[in-house]
């Protein structure tokens, strides 16, 4: 009999393996497809009292990645069509000479944003972060932002925004065509983990 329990018990930790795969997959295809409707029915901005620009990779010479200048011309566009604040986000990661927010900042300014205007948070890492500490940058009145960031990341960072008590608006820049599937595999991952953080607190932490 304890030969006949054995196979069989292997059998049921392999079957649970296979559903779990095919649960996991189910998964992040609902995910995938949500972020695409998501990206291509956002709404036209609102009405909005600050821009907060998200960070990305800044090259080793210290100028803006090709990503990140379109980010910045976008804001650009809108801080010239209304001048307001406009919060610059990020830290300086391992590879970079520079904080993002500080290289975002000197290339706005140089292109006619008055440096009072520009606030800068030099010490996020990722999307809450970014979010939370250009919010306390802001005149506490502050409820109504525009979020610019590429355009497949812009969702999630609303959401977010929204999680905090924010009503944000967004303008998303586009990204080099040749890196849309791993800019997209890797923004389906990362709404699962915000998901997965929103639903199970403890979560959060990690």
């Amino acid at each position: 009999m304890a030969k006949n329990r054995k196979p069989s018990s292997i059998g049921r930790v392999f079957k649970l393996i296979g559903w779990l795969i095919v649960l996991g997959i189910l998964a992040f295809v609902g995910l995938f497809g949500h972020l695409l409707y998501k990206e291509y029915t956002l709404p036209q901005p609102g009405t909005y009292q600050a821009i907060v620009v998200l960070g990305a990779q800044v090259e080793p010479d210290g100028k803006p990645s090709v990503q990140l200048t379109w980010r910045l011309d976008k804001a650009l566009e809108y801080y010239q069509a209304q001048p307001m604040p406009i919060v610059v986000t990020g830290a300086k990661g391992l590879d970079e000479p520079a904080t993002e927010a500080s290289v975002m900042a000197a290339w706005l300014i140089s292109r006619g944003v008055h440096p009072e205007h520009v606030l800068m948070d030099e010490s996020s890492f990722n999307t809450k972060e970014n979010i939370k500490n250009a919010i306390q940058l802001l005149n506490r009145a502050t409820n109504d932002i525009l979020v610019v960031t590429s355009n497949y990341h812009l969702p999630r960072a609303m959401q977010i925004a929204r999680d905090m008590g924010l009503n944000p608006s967004g303008v998303g820049s586009p990204i080099k065509p040749q890196y849309w599937i791993k800019n997209h595999f890797r923004e389906t991952l990362a709404w699962g983990k915000y998901l997965l953080q929103r639903f199970i607190p403890f979560l959060d932490r990690f």
